[in-house]
């Protein structure tokens, strides 16, 4: 269970982290397209996890990488953007969020079955 100023915390630094990547991304990745789908924050505040989707690509592991090869760049910008919303930047560690794949995959299952049974 999060607390409140973990919910808090997580919603600032996902608003800032999209707005870094809407800045920065195109720079790194290219053509993918990446959003924010959700940010988990540590009882301490030091360590957030960021989750990522990526889209419009079919290795989104390499986007991945790619941003990762860039964590020192990435984090100097978001860095920018909280100094004066936070005391503490956290570091950050990137994830990616394979939930909308899964759902689009059991949707085409789904589909399938009920050619099938027709």
């Amino acid at each position: 269970m999060s607390s409140k100023r973990q919910l808090q915390v997580a919603e600032l630094l996902k608003r800032n982290f999209s707005a870094v990547l809407q800045s920065e991304g195109t720079y790194i990745y290219e053509d993918a397209l990446v959003t924010v789908t959700n940010v988990v924050v540590a009882p301490d505040l030091s360590l957030a996890k960021i989750y990522l989707s990526v889209y419009n690509t079919d290795n989104k592991q390499a986007v991945l990488l790619k941003l990762e090869e860039q964590h020192h760049r990435l984090k100097q910008v978001f860095s920018h953007r909280l100094r004066k919303q936070v005391r503490r930047i956290p570091d950050f560690r990137l994830y990616l969020d394979d939930t909308l794949d899964e759902m689009y995959r059991l949707n085409a299952l789904f589909d399938r079955l009920d050619e099938e049974s027709e």
